[in-house]
């Protein structure tokens, strides 16, 4: 199996999913537990725990209102594995762009890939 252009791939969701709770400090794709049930050391290993300073605070709270996630795709989060589109071709060093599904697109191709397995 060779990746070209345009192929659709499954990817680990852990990489965007830091990335997302870092910038936003907000979860994404956890499942809906209590703050109280986290220790200590893990308060300050997830970044949207944090305490911080009224102004980085008010800071992240700006970014919040414009942090929205599509239900479809916060679903891949809680599964951990994302639909991506590859938009590059690929070549011999083993790079390739490419990105994530969403609206439409993500709804069109997983019902193609629920057949495919279907059969």
């Amino acid at each position: 199996k060779t990746l070209t252009k345009n192929t659709i791939v499954q990817i680990d969701a852990a990489p965007f999913r830091q990335w997302y709770e870092a910038h936003y400090a907000s979860p994404l794709g956890r499942k809906k537990t209590a703050e109280k049930k986290f220790t200590e050391e893990e308060r300050a290993e997830l970044p949207f725990l944090k305490k911080r300073s009224r102004k980085n605070q008010q800071k992240y709270n700006e970014r919040q209102k414009d942090g929205f996630v599509d239900p479809s795709v916060e679903e891949q989060f809680v599964a951990g594995k994302l639909y991506a589109c590859i938009s590059s071709r690929p070549g011999k060093c083993g790079r390739s762009d490419g990105y994530i599904l969403e609206g439409q697109e993500l709804q069109f191709y997983s019902k193609k890939l629920k057949a495919k397995k279907g059969k």
